[in-house]
């Protein structure tokens, strides 16, 4: 296996994971809550969902053949309020998954190297990967750190619980 297979390797084993966690928070949420926002200026989780998918949808479709910023997209109406369903919001957060992670299992090693557009700043396709993984888990951070607020002393931990770590490095060191 080459590096630049290990790399695409990687980088979909990091993105299905920050999935993970926002499927985890996700699960521990009422329907209400998908659209709790903490004050005006924040963005509610749906909000959150609907930025993520506009942005994979945008970035992953026609990956290595056109401008990743599509022409159809509104930005800006994705930090809109919207009456969109828990179901809805699903469906267009595994949608946007479903192309960004599509995407990159389509690519080789050799397209690491290539260059793409996105708003008309040229990349290489590695370089474009890693935006992405950086992007993505900032706002999955976001979307777990508003279910915190939201469950409170309700909420299931998605790591190694408070007072716990002793605990789970020895279970670690065990195996």
């Amino acid at each position: 296996m080459t590096i630049g297979q290990q790399f695409l390797e990687s980088a979909i084993k990091r993105l299905t994971y920050y999935k993970g966690l926002g499927d985890q928070t996700f699960a521990q949420l009422t329907d209400a809550d998908f659209h709790y926002q903490p004050n005006a200026e924040s963005n509610s989780i749906a909000m959150i969902i609907q930025h993520m998918s506009g942005n994979m949808l945008s970035r992953w479709t026609d990956f290595l053949h056109s401008d990743g910023e599509k022409a159809g997209r509104n930005r800006d109406a994705e930090f809109e309020t919207s009456n969109t369903s828990r179901i809805g919001l699903l469906e267009y957060w595994n949608k946007g998954w479903d192309c960004c992670l599509g995407a990159i299992s389509a690519l080789t090693a050799d397209d690491l190297l290539k260059t793409i557009t996105i708003r008309n700043e040229k990349l290489w396709v590695i370089d474009a990967i890693n935006r992405q993984i950086a992007h993505y888990p900032y706002h999955t951070g976001q979307i777990i750190y508003l279910g915190k607020i939201i469950r409170n002393t309700d909420w299931q931990s998605l790591s190694i619980p408070r007072g716990q770590s002793e605990a789970f490095n020895q279970q670690m060191g065990k195996k």
